[in-house]
């Protein structure tokens, strides 16, 4: 076989890898093909993965089987073993990794040239070092917060946004040397990984848990544009266009996600959400009472509702209550209740949190609708059932102009005709903001473990 020969089929494999690719994601973006999407994107992967093995340039295949046995191993098993609840911080992890992988790979390529390279791939390799350290010690940060190994508020510190420009100035300054004097390529390459890593730190920490979703959709990008940024440095087309389709379909959701808080890009990552209005609204309420509920109460609530809305948030998540809680929704809708679920955008601890939860309890498709489709139906609802939801049904968003939650859009639930929130507390979100809605007059609250209350919620239907 040729030399041309083998360098035309592998561009052809991997331009058939780039198309399922493509389609895999087009499937993505509908939760009905969604499982489908994931497999094209598989096959596409195997295939690129397989037609690399059979590059010329490999000598040895000892370390490259043992990795994909280790790393496998550890994919598979980690899949395999996470709960629901922490899939958000497996996404950060994720994105870390891949991170990591894209420096490394770039330090490996400019180490074994000894730093004589053209000058465009100096200019990627650099670039691949600096985003990819980035989105690891970033993503490192996001799973310590989302972990609770650190604490969810914004942590700003003295001349917190000084300190980054400076980073970032100092990062690109690197970048340009290492292109002017490139004899002392292992130099500037290593302190660039250090400033890179230090401004994934202090990139991250002064964003708070309630924006975790889009920092999280926001790595996601960085993760690909440095994979895309290595596939320029290896000449690997298929690398290229993988990381660019992650990077662009990242930033695309990370705008998303935006507008649907009514934010932008800047006040998320520089906003520092959650530090200062939520102590005051925590301590205000409590100096007032709340009427508290039993889930017998609500129960019988329920029984005589023609129309309900679930509103399902973190909380039902941690609790793992999704099976039950679709139990529960299948009874009503039995006896003849129209039950649907609102899902806002940014619920949970990372995109799609929700949807993920309540399709792993097999709710149709057809019952989960975005805050765009249902929140008019608000007003025409006999009751809203709130389980573990908080910062999106906040009313401060609204009203509160020094909340930290002003300005973003939320669901519509205090116009229902009664409002049911199951939740452990009268504790604030992550945001820190304390919730009006607890105190309503036609607020039912329900306290207790959601998994728990929903259970005895199934019970009493069943015995009306």
């Amino acid at each position: 076989m040729s030399l041309d020969f083998f360098t035309q089929l592998t561009s052809i494999v991997y331009l058939i890898a780039a198309v399922f690719f493509i389609l895999g994601l087009k499937k993505l973006s509908s939760p009905k093909t969604a499982r489908q999407g994931n497999l094209f994107a598989m096959i596409g992967m195997l295939i690129a993965v397989l037609m690399t093995l059979f590059d010329r340039n490999i000598l040895s295949y000892e370390y490259i089987i043992l990795g994909l046995i280790i790393g496998g191993a550890i994919g598979a098993i980690s899949a395999k073993k996470v709960q629901m609840t922490s899939m958000p911080q497996m996404v950060a992890l994720f994105n870390g990794f891949g991170g990591i992988a894209s420096a490394l790979v770039a330090f490996a390529e400019l180490y074994q040239q000894a730093g004589d390279v053209a000058l465009h791939e100096n200019i990627t390799i650099s670039l691949s070092l600096l985003v990819g350290m980035v989105t690891f010690t970033g993503s490192l940060i996001a799973y310590a917060k989302l972990q609770g190994i650190m604490r969810g508020a914004p942590i700003v510190l003295p001349l917190h946004q000084i300190l980054n420009f400076l980073l970032l100035i100092g990062s690109v300054a690197l970048v340009i040397l290492a292109v002017m004097y490139p004899t002392e390529y292992i130099l500037w390459a290593l302190i660039l990984l250090v400033l890179a890593a230090i401004f994934g730190v202090t990139f991250v920490i002064p964003i708070g848990g309630a924006d975790m979703p889009v920092v999280i959709s926001l790595l996601n990008s960085y993760s690909g544009i440095a994979a895309a940024m290595t596939g320029f440095v290896l000449g690997n087309s298929v690398l290229i266009i993988a990381g660019a389709l992650v990077g662009a379909s990242g930033i695309i959701l990370t705008n998303i996600m935006c507008v649907a808080m009514n934010r932008s890009i800047a006040n998320v990552l520089f906003g520092a959400v959650g530090t200062d209005g939520g102590a005051t609204a925590t301590g205000e309420k409590e100096t007032r009472t709340v009427t508290s509920y039993t889930a017998v109460d609500a129960g019988i609530m329920l029984d005589q509702a023609q129309s309900v809305i679930i509103v399902p948030g973190y909380g039902l998540a941690v609790a793992q209550a999704q099976h039950v809680l679709q139990e529960m929704a299948q009874i009503l809708m039995d006896r003849g209740v129209k039950v649907r679920y609102a899902i806002h955008p940014v619920a949970g601890r990372m995109p799609g949190h929700m949807n993920v939860l309540m399709a792993e309890a097999n709710v149709s498709y057809d019952l989960l609708l975005e805050m765009d489709e249902i929140n008019d139906d608000f007003q025409d609802t006999d009751v809203a059932l709130v389980i573990g939801a908080n910062d999106v049904i906040n009313p401060a968003a609204r009203t509160k102009k020094d909340s930290p939650l002003y300005g973003m859009p939320i669901l519509n639930v205090d116009q229902a005709r009664t409002v049911m929130i199951v939740k452990r507390s009268l504790g604030a979100g992550f945001a820190g903001e304390g919730n009006e809605m607890f105190f309503d007059e036609k607020t039912m609250m329900v306290f207790g473990d959601a998994k728990k209350v929903i259970t005895d919620l199934v019970k009493t239907l069943k015995a009306e």
